[in-house]
C-alpha cells in the first residue's frame, strides 16, 4: 500500500477510533460523577464531543506513527485521561475498579449494539463494512484497555483489587509504561495475545460470523 493509500485508510480507522475513545472517556466521567466525583463534569469532560477528549500526542501523533510503522495493520491511541479526584469518591478502593471497568464495558456494549443491528437489519455491503469496522475498533479498544499496564484501565482495576502495599509497589512501573506498551505492540504480542481474544468476542457477537 502506498503512502496516499495508507493515509486514506488511516483517516477512516482514525474516525472509528475517535468515536470509540469518546464513548470510552464519557463512560469514565459518567461513572465517576455517579460515584460522587464531579471533576470530569466541571472540567468539561462529561461530554460526547470528541474535541474535549483529544490529546495531541496520544490521540493524533501516536495512532499515525503506529499505523505507518505497521504498514496499516495496527492503529491505536488514547484520549486525554478523564480527571478523577479519588478523595471525592464514596468508596475509593471499590470505585476506582468501577471507573476503570466502565470504559472497556462501554466499548463492549457499543459493539454489542452494533452486532444486534447487523444481525437484525438487512443492509448494503458498504454499510455492513462500516459497522463491522466500528464494532471491531470498539472491541479492540475495550480489550486492549484491560491490559494491566498503566495508564490503561486494567491497571486501575488491578490496583483497586490489590492490597494497598502491593498496589503502591505496582504503581511505580507507571513511568516506564509507554516503553512497555511500545514493546508490547512492536514485538507482535498484540497479535499473539490480544487478537485471539478480540476475534473470539467478534465471532460471539456476530453469531460465528464476521
Amino acid at each position: 500500500m502506498n503512502l496516499v493509500g495508507l493515509l486514506v485508510s488511516f483517516a477512516v480507522s482514525f474516525a472509528f477510533l475517535v468515536v470509540a475513545m469518546t464513548i470510552h472517556e464519557f463512560a469514565h466521567g459518567w461513572t465517576a460523577n455517579l460515584l460522587g466525583d464531579p471533576t470530569a463534569k466541571h472540567s468539561g469532560r462529561l461530554t460526547l464531543n470528541p474535541l474535549a477528549h483529544i490529546d495531541p500526542f496520544w490521540t493524533l501523533l501516536l495512532p499515525l506513527l503506529l499505523f505507518i510503522s505497521s504498514s496499516g495493520q495496527f492503529v491505536f491511541g488514547a484520549a486525554k485521561p478523564v480527571p478523577i479526584n479519588y478523595w471525592a469518591l464514596k468508596n475509593p478502593k471499590r470505585d476506582v475498579v468501577l471507573i476503570g471497568a466502565s470504559g472497556p464495558l462501554a466499548n463492549l456494549l457499543m459493539a454489542l449494539g452494533i452486532a444486534l443491528l447487523m444481525r437484525s437489519v438487512a443492509m448494503h455491503p458498504l454499510a455492513s463494512t462500516i459497522l463491522f469496522n466500528l464494532l471491531l475498533i470498539n472491541v479492540v479498544l475495550g480489550v486492549f484497555n484491560l491490559i494491566p499496564i498503566p495508564p490503561l484501565d486494567g491497571s486501575r482495576i488491578l490496583m483497586g483489587l490489590l492490597p494497598d502495599r502491593l498496589a503502591d509497589s505496582y504503581s511505580r512501573i507507571e513511568p516506564f509504561s509507554f516503553v512497555i506498551l511500545l514493546f508490547f505492540v512492536w514485538m507482535g504480542l498484540f497479535s499473539r495475545l490480544i487478537w485471539p481474544v478480540v476475534d473470539a468476542i467478534v465471532k460471539l457477537l456476530l453469531g460465528g460470523g464476521g
